[in-house]
């Protein structure tokens, strides 16, 4: 069955080879296990469930909790000749029942449903009647009550389950899970922990970045004015934070959309589909935009502030570079960023132990924000990986700026720590150092310590910015909580007895991202036509890497054409001809350039 799997991969996704992971988990379905996947943003995870629907007998079906994504997946997939349909609140219900009809007249190998539908009863009894061989969770972490979008209708999905007569096969996938959230998802539906095919949550092709201490505003203007063709989102924490932006992009001719909860459901629909179909380069967003966007050809993501969380950001930066080319994630921090995350978690709802857990990853974001050390190799850390290596390529692995030797700060940092009894926050410890006359340094009496003023040359700000470098490194620990103190580690304490010294470096301009391209920009030209005849998304048709390729090998038959990676048999007959009249336009016309200079 792995060979028909391979065939299937190439006939109708245009593939020679699987991904990493693909086969593997693949391979774990077809003979009848039950599997976990964990697999990065962009790591090919749907074809897991796709390709073993083309050879199960039945339905696959497949659930997912976003709208958005399950009509760009099946408008994808029948783009691709393969019958499949979705189940969502976006349809009557005469259309509704009408679907559910033809899925059990066998007219669809995929399902697509909402996870909110398992608490319809009368759907249920209605499920019952599919032969359904595979039952694929996709984004399974929402599963876990330890996640950080956990959803309950997905605690229903075993019950379901276990009620279906053709007691299907269940893949669970997901792409942003630590340790306990994948021991939580096999746990909740009956999957072996040897059944979990993780691939790791590398993705070679993002280049992390943090830009600290600029102008943000000054800093996407720029970033946009030299990469002025390519798409991307820009997230904001608040509404007002994005309905500012907007304007502003707006006001410079920049065609940028908005999307918050603030609006209403038809805009943020019509933003969407603006932005997917290319009609908006720019989409400036709070996180409620995004999850299940599966727009293939977004270059860059930008956080304009600090999100809550690494897995919202690493889950928000993913959605750049789907398609594999080399893209940006780019974070603008500064501790007012912080701030307000601090106020949003303390005002929310959760309990007091959900609470102090997100303050505990928050304070895990700073020290992202903060390290010197490779930036994806913390983020893999943050998931269990370990033995994460540098990644080459990040803004700190680039980094070429010299460091100079901060150890005498650092022991004077370390030492008024322990001098103020390793009882006090950031805030207190920087003033102490400071120098400065605050009352409640008067009245614990610190003025009289032998650190008081001893850094009076720099500002509070700037020591507090020096602590959470070192609390990056690990010198000093954070303890959890609404009010965080700060404590000395065992390499803390090397520093300060002088076992170990302390190096800094001393910030980042804007680049352009992909090399100019004209045939690669001839190419996205005919895309958006047919996307715009067909009605579809441009990525639909094409993703960008299949375009990049395209260029790079300027095919000039149909046989030449399916040696394209992304080509399948469907898409050679459907577009073959406009593409490759275009590629034979374009090196005509470079020919006629070149005999002209002659």
């Amino acid at each position: 069955m792995l060979h028909q799997a391979r065939q299937y991969l190439k006939q109708y996704f245009g593939y020679d080879t699987f991904r990493n992971g693909q086969e593997a988990i693949i391979a774990n379905v077809l003979n009848g296990t039950n599997t976990a996947g964990i697999m990065p943003t962009g790591g090919g995870k749907s074809i897991c469930y796709q390709i073993p629907a083309l050879i199960f007998p039945g339905i696959t079906l497949v659930i997912s909790p976003l709208i958005s994504l399950m009509k760009d997946q099946v408008d994808t997939l029948i783009q691709n000749g393969i019958p499949a349909v979705y189940l969502n609140s976006s349809l009557s219900a005469q259309e509704a029942d009408k679907r559910m009809d033809d899925a059990k007249s066998g007219a669809y190998k995929l399902l697509y449903i909402a996870p909110e539908r398992l608490e319809n009863r009368f759907f249920l009894e209605s499920l019952k009647e599919l032969e359904i061989s595979l039952v694929a969770i996709d984004e399974a972490h929402c599963i876990s009550q330890w996640g950080h979008d956990f959803r309950p209708s997905y605690l229903k999905i075993q019950a379901l389950i276990n009620q279906l007569r053709s007691e299907p096969l269940i893949l669970a996938l997901t792409a942003t899970a630590t340790t306990a959230v994948q021991q939580d998802i096999c746990r909740s539906l009956g999957i072996v922990e040897k059944d979990v095919v993780a691939t790791g949550f590398s993705r070679d092709n993002l280049y992390f970045s943090v830009v600290k201490g600029t102008n943000k505003t000054a800093y996407v203007e720029n970033f946009l004015a030299r990469n002025k063709n390519e798409a991307g989102i820009i997230y904001a924490t608040t509404r007002k934070e994005v309905d500012s932006l907007y304007l502003l992009l707006t006001k410079q001719g920049i065609k940028t959309g908005r999307y918050h909860a603030g609006m209403n459901e038809m805009e943020r629909n019509a933003q969407q589909v603006a932005f997917l179909q290319d009609e908006l380069l720019v989409m400036v967003a709070t996180n409620a935009f995004g999850m299940g966007i599966d727009k293939s050809n977004v270059r860059f993501v930008i956080h304009y502030q600090t999100p809550r969380n690494m897995e919202s950001y690493y889950q928000e930066a993913g959605r750049a570079g789907r398609d594999g080319l080399r893209s940006e994630c780019i974070l603008l921090y500064s501790p007012q960023d912080l701030r307000i995350q601090r106020f949003l978690i303390d005002q929310s709802d959760a309990s007091e132990i959900r609470k102090e857990q997100e303050l505990k990853k928050l304070n895990l974001m700073k020290d992202y924000c903060h390290t010197e050390g490779c930036l994806q190799a913390f983020i893999l850390k943050y998931f269990g990986q370990l033995e994460a290596g540098d990644c080459g390529h990040c803004e700190n692995c680039l980094d070429k700026r010299t460091s100079h030797d901060v150890t005498v700060e650092a022991q004077m940092v370390l030492s008024c720590i322990v001098r103020m009894g390793e009882r006090f926050g950031k805030t207190l410890v920087s003033q102490v150092l400071a120098g400065s006359k605050n009352k409640k340094i008067e009245d614990f009496g610190f003025e009289k310590l032998t650190t008081y003023g001893i850094m009076r040359q720099q500002s509070a700000k700037s020591i507090a910015d020096f602590i959470d470098f070192l609390t990056a490194r690990e010198y000093i620990e954070m303890s959890s909580g609404q009010f965080p103190v700060l404590k000395i580690t065992k390499e803390g304490k090397n520093v300060l007895t002088g076992k170990e010294n302390v190096l800094r470096r001393e910030y980042t301009s804007t680049h352009t991202m992909l090399e100019d391209d004209a045939l690669f920009e001839r190419l996205r030209t005919v895309r958006r036509e047919i996307a715009r005849g067909e009605g579809v998304p441009p990525f639909i048709v094409f993703s960008d890497a299949a375009l990049k390729d395209m260029s790079a090998r300027t095919p000039r038959s149909e046989a030449e054409f399916l040696e394209v990676k992304g080509v399948g048999k469907q898409k050679q007959e459907r577009y073959g001809q406009q593409f490759l009249q275009a590629i034979e336009d374009y090196l005509s016309s470079e020919a006629e350039i070149g005999e002209n200079q002659l």
